[in-house]
């Protein structure tokens, strides 16, 4: 597995700011530990717990909408959505693995709010379980760090 060969740990320039984590519940054991170190990642880099919204969905599909609906709504400045999709014996993975992935890029720019995509797309559960360990290589908390830098570079007028 490829892991980030960096570690942002500078913490959020503004404390005011609201981030939705977005956890699919298909693959759920794996999801929620993607989600768990998403939230823990955002609290540790100064993201207040109150700032933290956690919402549940169905599956991977679902994430772009939920996203949308949530920016839409004013209840969080960006978002951090956390799926799982593993290859099957049919093409549906590579539908689901791509319009989950475009759909919340789609998401962040037209609401012009960070979407950061913590969706696995992987061979089998092994893949996975090493891509959700309870560690620095969480690709939930490695996308919430990559939000929180992300948010900092913006975080002063351009």
């Amino acid at each position: 597995m490829q892991a980030s060969d960096r570690y942002y740990s500078t913490p959020l320039k503004n404390p005011d700011l609201r981030v939705a984590v977005i956890i699919a519940l298909f693959n759920e054991d794996i999801t929620r530990s993607l989600g768990r170190a998403a939230a823990q990642q955002l609290a540790e880099l100064g993201v207040p717990k109150a700032g933290i919204l956690q919402i549940f969905v169905p599956g991977a599909w679902e994430l772009p909408y939920a996203a949308a609906r949530i920016l839409s709504a004013g209840q969080a400045d960006a978002v951090v959505a956390c799926g799982c999709v593993v290859r099957g014996e049919t093409g549906h993975y590579d539908i689901v693995a791509n319009e989950s992935a475009s759909g919340l890029m789609r998401v962040g720019l037209d609401f012009k709010k960070p979407v950061m995509n913590a969706v696995l797309t992987v061979e089998n559960f092994t893949q996975a379980r090493a891509r959700a360990e309870n560690d620095a290589t969480n690709k939930g908390a490695e996308a919430a760090r990559s939000l929180v830098e992300l948010l900092n570079a913006f975080a002063e007028p351009l």
